[in-house]
């Protein structure tokens, strides 16, 4: 059997390194196509929905959709450099948002725009983008050549156009998790010393925006309420989706029953691990609350907000939205409580021998790596 590092290798050998902010510019991508699915049902409803056209020609919004994902595709095979993905990421979901919403017009032989299934099938395609490429990116771990592949590509940037101090200190920081003994590490450490300084740097709104939501994520992870706001909201979704779905059997659609079961079933396994986390929350056990907390969000995302979707269409909006802003939160609090647990491991070893095979600690902040 091939073992990991062995694919590993041969992975890299190919020219198949992953970028470590792959995760980032996901949910850049998912989040601006679901937007623009929202956005454009929202507009089309209240206008009406015109028509842009006439004598015979239709101009559907597949088209503008298609060619900002052109424009995307161009961004990313133009240049070099970690600038250009966030805003290639930003323009190729809005254009697959775009696509993707007359989705209904392509699985129906009458070219139906409001097939109610639609909707359904619009949150799985998103879904299964997000669980495809999550599943590249943690099958494995980060190699650390991939890490060092990652410097390298911010050295693009700095010997181009010169780097800022903010963005030699992420070079930086990616550097240190790198190994002593990883081949190319000290060249690259030179590299980065050569890119000469430059404090202007282009605009980058998404980025700017992501940070803010971070650290917002991460100030209300430490609120003192945040646990039993959490597992209050769970608890509300647990009871309120089903009594949402029992509306759904007045409907004479094709699936009636259907999403009923699906989002009973969801939420008791959803109420499930809810109760779980609550009960090891009472004991002391956090990091296991937490846990069992995403699993439970995870569950309402891909079990229940699925069959919501199918029976209500677009009007289970509020419960995805909920549920995205849960598992925020969760993450933040999983962050944070990983940090305190790396500060601990590294205060402990403050009283040892230091090790030849690594740098002194704390290392210098002036030196960039």
């Amino acid at each position: 059997m091939m073992t990991s590092t062995a694919r590993s290798s041969y992975l890299l050998r190919a020219g198949l390194v992953r970028n470590v902010r792959s995760g980032e510019h996901l949910t850049t991508f998912v989040v601006s196509g679901v937007a623009t699915v929202l956005i454009t049902r929202l507009f089309l409803g209240l206008s009406g929905y015109p028509q842009i056209g006439g004598k015979g020609l239709h101009i559907a919004h597949v088209l503008p959709g298609g060619l900002l994902m052109l424009v995307a595709i161009v961004l990313l095979l133009g240049y070099v450099g970690p600038v250009v993905r966030p805003a290639a990421a930003l323009v190729g979901g809005v254009g697959f948002g775009l696509f993707i919403d007359e989705v209904g017009k392509f699985v129906t032989s009458d070219n139906d725009y409001f097939y109610q299934p639609a909707a359904a099938i619009v949150y799985v395609i998103f879904v299964l983008i997000v669980l495809g490429t999550r599943f590249i990116a943690t099958r494995r771990p980060i190699d650390p050549r991939e890490q060092l592949a990652n410097v390298v590509d911010h050295a693009v940037e700095g010997v181009a156009g010169g780097l800022s101090r903010r963005r030699l200190a992420q070079a930086s920081q990616q550097l240190r998790q790198v190994g002593l003994d990883v081949a190319g590490r000290q060249e690259t450490r030179e590299l980065l010393a050569a890119c000469p300084a430059d404090e202007v740097e282009l605009a980058a709104p998404v980025d700017a925006a992501w940070q803010a939501v971070q650290r917002g994520f991460d100030r209300l992870a430490t609120h003192r309420y945040a646990p039993r706001v959490a597992v209050g909201v769970l608890v509300v979704q647990a009871i309120g989706a089903p009594l949402i779905a029992a509306g759904i059997r007045f409907d004479d659609g094709l699936f009636t029953d259907f999403p009923v079961l699906g989002v009973a079933a969801g939420s008791l396994l959803s109420a499930t691990f809810t109760l779980r986390g609550w009960l090891q929350l009472r004991k002391g056990n956090r990091a296991r609350a937490i846990r069992l907390f995403e699993l439970a969000v995870l569950v309402s995302l891909l079990v229940t907000q699925v069959f919501q979707f199918a029976g209500t269409q677009f009007a289970a909006v509020g419960g995805m939205l909920l549920d995205l802003v849960l598992l925020g939160l969760l993450g933040a609090e999983r962050d944070r409580m990983r940090r305190q647990e790396t500060e601990a491991a590294k205060a402990k070893t403050w009283g040892l021998p230091p090790d030849a095979s690594r740098p002194p600690f704390p290392e210098d902040p002036s030196d960039p790596v």
